[in-house]
């Protein structure tokens, strides 16, 4: 009798356990889906928007291309800049390979720049030259390939020919947008158009052939993987390695990295010196609770940790309750404007959501500064008398012959409107001057 309930007691343990690796088993499951299902409509919805902004960049392309009054010209152009920023934004949230995120981004941005440059034509009640519509018109050309195949890869999505399930191994959408012919010829379309410094002061001088900051030996995949690893904070779930991008300026590992938390990143290590090129991680920021001061400090520890040392910030833009923030670095008290490195921080609680390092990569060295042979006082007596200075200090600043030059830049008002004056500190000539505009959305220059 004793045995025989010793039996029965066996069996029922042994179907209890059963019973809740079943209901274990299921409830794993149904998390999954979940997680699954939130990560999938999260990647639609930002596709959905990434489809729609484009659409209109397009359609108001269209009608800045045949606009002649400056008022309706100057608004439909800041309709452009506007949507061509939230395309961008809503594209870094998809699972794209980073060689056809940067691409596609660098025309939307190139776009905005461009769009902005001119409305400032159109505030100044001037019409646009003959060369700004055909600008426009190649603009527009370009933009309705890129709505075209979005719109096309939007009707697969909706027919289901392709899911964000299996994109991240087979690239497809990477490789649809990469096959649109106006990224063949983008930088030597629009290298001409320099007239405003979208993100700051000298961001737009980026591009170089010597890479300066690319220090170090080549690396493996391996040791790549374990860089990207530890450029966000959070429990990873799994790393997809897309490969070494060859053709690109500076070659890479590209990783998509798949996160606890229902985040995702991209993130792009340099094959030299293991670098971090690009890093993008992908979330919704609800409130804006940071303060500018308490953002920088936020992405100066980043760079700090990341060892960028001696980052001074410069100019940002907010969009979305994320702001980006332009770090230069800074040696012996000088701004060195070509060693840039972009920083996007969440206003809610300070988590860093991207990085982008390139004019760094491309511009980094300790300099030797040239001795100054007019002193700042000399300098200021080179400035206009009206500008009421309200800040000085040196600065190297980039040329369009890929040179650089040690100035003084003196900052100053002239009737509430702001400048930059940059006065080379051996000659005494005054090398540039920028307007600064102070946004809700940010301080720019142009």
């Amino acid at each position: 009798m004793r045995r025989f309930l010793q039996d029965n007691l066996k069996t029922a343990i042994i179907i209890v356990l059963f019973l809740l690796m079943l209901i274990t088993g299921y409830y794993a499951y149904v998390l999954r889906e979940q997680y699954i299902n939130t990560r999938l409509n999260t990647y639609n919805e930002a596709f959905s928007n990434l489809v729609n902004y484009v659409n209109n960049v397009e359609n108001y392309l269209a009608k800045a291309m045949i606009s002649k009054t400056p008022e309706y010209s100057a608004d439909t152009l800041v309709q452009i800049w506007r949507d061509s920023n939230l395309a961008s934004a809503y594209l870094s949230q998809i699972p794209l390979t980073n060689d056809a995120l940067m691409q596609t981004s660098k025309f939307l941005n190139q776009v905005s720049d461009y769009s902005y440059t001119i409305s400032k034509k159109n505030i100044r009640q001037e019409e646009l030259t003959p060369e700004d519509f055909e600008n426009l018109e190649t603009f527009h050309r370009f933009a309705l390939d890129l709505e075209n195949t979005l719109n096309t890869l939007a009707n697969e999505l909706n027919n289901q020919f392709w899911n964000w399930e299996n994109i991240a191994p087979t690239n497809q959408f990477a490789q649809a947008v990469a096959n649109i012919d106006m990224f063949e010829n983008i930088d030597s379309n629009l290298n001409e158009y320099e007239g405003l410094i979208y993100d700051g002061a000298y961001s737009d001088h980026v591009e170089k052939i010597e890479k300066k900051g690319l220090t170090g030996e080549d690396i493996t995949e391996d040791k790549a993987e374990k860089i990207a690893r530890e450029v966000f904070v959070g429990k990873i779930i799994n790393v997809n390695r897309n490969g070494l991008i060859k053709n690109a300026q500076i070659p890479y590992y590209d990783f998509s990295i798949n996160y606890s938390e229902d985040r995702s990143a991209n993130i792009a290590i340099s094959k030299k010196g293991g670098h971090i090129i690009y890093a993008s991680l992908d979330r919704m920021v609800e409130e804006n609770k940071l303060s500018q001061e308490e953002a920088n400090e936020k992405g100066k520890e980043f760079l700090e940790a990341h060892e960028f040392t001696n980052m001074k910030e410069t100019y940002y833009m907010k969009e979305e309750n994320i702001v980006t923030i332009n770090y230069a670095y800074e040696q012996d008290g000088v701004i060195m404007y070509p060693d840039l490195i972009k920083v996007k921080v969440a206003l809610d609680d300070g988590e860093i959501l991207g990085i982008e390092t390139t004019g760094y990569l491309n511009s980094h060295t300790e300099r030797e500064l040239v001795s100054e042979e007019i002193s700042i006082e000399e300098a200021r007596e080179n400035i206009n008398e009206n500008l009421e200075i309200t800040s000085e200090r040196k600065a190297v600043i980039p040329t369009k012959w890929k040179s650089e030059i040690l100035c003084y830049e003196f900052q100053g008002k002239v009737n509430d409107k702001e400048f930059l004056v940059y006065i080379n500190v051996e000659t005494g000539k005054e090398e540039d001057i920028l307007v600064i505009l102070n946004t809700p959305g940010g301080t720019l220059t142009t």
